[in-house]
Formats: structure tokens, C-alpha cells, sequence
């Protein structure tokens, strides 16, 4: 099923809630040894609407009126909405133990004991506030993966090789050089 939020989306405010900035959020991420890689499951849809919000995503079927009582996709602010969420609920851990960037959270340690403790403590914040993860895009413990584009571990950060082998303009360094 498909809503047309487009008059709606044109009489809201654009909320200016910031992004993370991706350079950043890669930069404290590299020189951990151990990363958990996690989605939120089904990601707006785990945010529950303001009740005075909830008539403004009504929608009719032949078998009635309906109308979401959580953030549907397609609404203009839902990026925001979902990273202030986020932000809120897990800003003590933020730029420490995890990094959040919408719906993908990334924990990470310098070693297992400490990692047990960022997880434990994580699922505890997930489970308090009824969030589930996507176990199908889910990697836990791993001393390197795959970030918005790049790749993180205890050496640093490196550009994912997928992203170059899908330009055909860009080469990498062994390919210039004719090797």
C-alpha cells in the first residue's frame, strides 16, 4: 500500500535536525579492534507517532479510515524525526561506546570484555525502549566492516574496494601504476 504524503509533506516545517557527519562518525569509529554492525528493524516504523500528529497521516480503503500510530515512510521530516530519536535516547553512549547514523548503530571496543559491556548495555536501552534490530543485517564482533562507505578496523580506515570496482572512471593506485 502506497500514501500520497505529498500536500502534507509540503505544508510541514522541514525540520533541521542535523545528520551525523559521516567523516566524523568514521573517524571515531576506525582504530577499534571490535565493531558490532546493527539495523533497526523496519527503522521509522519503530517510532510511534505524537497522538495529535496521528489524524495528519489518514488514510481511506474500502474497508475504512485509517490512520498510522507509528511514523509511516514518506513523510518529509522522518529522517530527523528518527535521528533525534536516537540522539535522545542514546546520548550518553554516543561518540563513546556507539555511533548512531539513523537507523544503523555501530558499537565499538578495544577488546571483548569491554565489548560484552557496550553490547549489554545497548540492548538494555533497545529493550527499555521496545527498538529490534534487523538480525539479517546484524555482525557482531568483527575487527573490521563495512561503513557508509568505507572500511573501519584497528589499522584505520580504508575506502570500501566495492565502491571503487562500481566506477568505471576510478582506478585504484596498483591499477594506475599497470600493475
Amino acid at each position: 500500500m502506497c500514501v500520497d504524503y505529498r500536500d502534507l509533506n509540503r505544508v510541514s516545517p522541514k525540520d533541521n535536525f542535523p545528520l551525523p557527519h559521516i567523516d566524523t562518525l568514521v573517524d571515531n569509529t576506525a582504530k577499534h579492534s571490535l565493531f558490532s554492525f546493527m539495523d533497526g528493524f523496519s527503522g521509522y516504523n519503530q517510532i510511534k507517532m505524537a497522538p495529535e500528529d496521528m489524524e495528519k497521516t489518514t488514510f481511506i480503503t474500502m474497508w475504512g479510515t485509517f490512520c498510522y500510530k507509528v511514523m509511516p515512510f514518506g513523510l518529509k521530516n522522518a529522517r530527523a524525526t528518527y535521528q533525534r530519536a536516537m540522539v535522545t535516547l542514546f546520548h550518553d553512549m554516543m561518540h563513546k561506546e556507539i555511533e548512531v547514523y539513523v537507523d544503523d548503530m555501530i558499537a565499538k571496543s578495544r577488546g571483548e570484555e569491554e565489548h560484552v559491556v557496550h553490547l549489554k548495555k545497548l540492548f538494555e536501552r533497545l529493550r527499555k525502549f521496545q527498538l529490534k534490530l534487523n538480525p539479517a543485517k546484524c555482525t557482531f564482533g568483527a575487527t573490521s566492516g563495512k561503513l557508509l562507505g568505507f572500511i573501519v578496523s584497528e589499522r584505520g580506515i580504508e575506502v570500501d574496494p566495492d565502491k571503487i570496482k562500481s566506477h568505471p572512471r576510478i582506478t585504484t593506485s596498483a591499477h594506475a601504476k599497470g600493475s
